[in-house]
């Protein structure tokens, strides 16, 4: 992303553009995710216990995840593009060093209420006995390290907004490989490393993640035109921080909606038997694969909407959102008609029970059709915080979030409630969520009210 208005982002075509930048970015994202399950294979060769201490400590890393990588990385991204899309670079780099300070405070943050006071968050999550002490054994390693974490989702976030996706790609993907075989060789104790067990996963994590930092850091202090990140002489003050935690603060809240979802729908779940619980998990971790190929697009979108916003060429920036939300629609949508069509190709992946199946089958083709809407919420939302206005987005979020408990509540007090009727209020909590996003902003959410954050 070049440093003056006179860009070539500012005037190439929409279309391309999104696609040529969002096509590392979907890459690595799968990747990662593929380096997810690879992690619940290794865990699941050690038993019952780390497997279900994973499940429990599992969702905490997603939310630290989304929260570093996509609520603050986004917002990170959006800054830093809106003042290179101005011609500032100064600014550029000012924000960037800044958000670098702000994400380490953060992260030290994120470690101490996991260190301190993980026994008890999973302890009321319904931990116990052997498993609680396993998923003990995974977040006390992860949140020991988790700076390493925060640092890099922070520096992809800045390389993202230069326009240079493939550099950050090529260093999460090779993160991705690095974690795979670190993990590997960690938690099984192969040659002369000591067998970690379940906590090998997250330090492999930790150790790949720490080398992606570095990677990054180099590029950012040394070989990046677009800005330099100085390391020293810079003078410190609030303005950029408290800017970057305005929109990130609020943006953040759309992770803990989805974990809230997430735990609402589990426990629903619960109360129709083991099958029927494994069966929705199975058919809601499809949704894993499609989240990383929108960000792909979304991260695409936040630099462009960005770039565009700080030029102040608003109405070409809508057109970088809607474009790129009808693209994540198509491509959500895609995933969501053949699995919809053809739900057994997913669900007799992961079991042979036929029950287990059957309620995979009937969540996807209750759900996945609405794949689209999924899409071009997540989409929008990321191209919201390169407009620096996520205020309805994450209003949509708290929508979708209040259909799902409000629907699940009053399902439970029926006794004539299926499976299938939860599935359908997740359904229309995905629309909701796409509708009112979509209108906020065809109704002039990011043009309206006061200047532009963060510039």
């Amino acid at each position: 992303m070049a440093t003056s208005p006179n860009s070539p982002f500012l005037t190439a075509p929409i279309g391309p553009t999104i696609l040529r930048l969002a096509a590392p970015n979907i890459i690595s994202m799968v990747m990662s995710s593929l380096t997810m399950m690879t992690e619940a294979f290794y865990i699941g060769q050690l038993g019952t216990a780390p497997l279900a201490g994973l499940a429990l400590a599992f969702p905490m890393m997603m939310l630290m995840g989304m929260l570093s990588a996509g609520a603050f990385g986004g917002t990170i991204t959006g800054a830093v593009s809106r003042r290179l899309g101005a011609g500032d670079r100064a600014g550029a780099e000012e924000v960037a060093v800044h958000a670098v300070l702000l994400m380490v405070v953060l992260a030290s943050i994120c470690s101490a209420v996991f260190l301190a006071g993980g026994r008890v968050i999973y302890g009321t999550l319904g931990g116990s006995g052997a498993v609680l002490e396993q998923a003990l054994a995974y977040s006390d390693t992860l949140f020991l390290g988790c700076i390493s974490l925060w640092l890099s989702n922070a520096l992809a976030g800045i390389v993202r907004a230069t326009g240079n996706m493939a550099v950050a790609a090529k260093i999460g993907v090779m993160g991705s490989f690095l974690q795979i075989s670190i993990a590997g060789v960690l938690v099984f104790g192969l040659g002369p490393f000591p067998q970690m067990g379940i906590a090998g996963a997250p330090a492999g994590i930790i150790v790949s993640s720490s080398i992606s930092t570095v990677l990054m850091l180099i590029y950012l202090t040394t070989r990046c035109r677009e800005l330099r990140l100085h390391v020293t002489g810079v003078k410190l003050h609030w303005a950029p921080i408290i800017a970057i935690l305005r929109i990130g603060g609020l943006a953040a809240i759309n992770p803990f909606c989805t974990l809230a979802s997430v735990l609402v729908v589990t426990a629903s779940m619960a109360r129709f038997g083991t099958d029927v619980l494994a069966g929705y998990g199975i058919g809601a971790r499809l949704e894993f694969l499609v989240v990383p190929m929108v960000f792909g697009l979304g991260a695409a979108s936040t630099a462009l909407v960005g770039v565009h916003f700080g030029a102040r060429q608003f109405a070409r920036a809508h057109r970088v959102g809607w474009t790129a939300a009808g693209f994540s629609a198509i491509l959500a949508g895609s995933i969501g008609a053949v699995a919809a069509l053809f739900p057994g190709l997913w669900a007799n992946l992961f079991t042979d029970v036929e029950a287990v199946r059957a309620a995979c089958r009937a969540y996807l083709q209750t759900v996945a059709p609405f794949y689209a809407f999924f899409g071009v919420a997540t989409c929008l939302f990321f191209a919201s915080q390169g407009a620096g206005r996520v205020v309805w987005p994450v209003i949509a979020a708290v929508v979708r979030v209040v259909i799902i408990v409000g629907g699940s509540v009053f399902l439970a007090s029926s006794p004539a409630a299926v499976p299938n009727d939860y599935f359908m209020v997740i359904a229309i909590g995905m629309i909701a969520h796409a509708v009112v996003t979509a209108t906020a902003i065809r109704l002039g959410a990011w043009t309206q009210g006061t200047p532009l954050a963060a510039r």
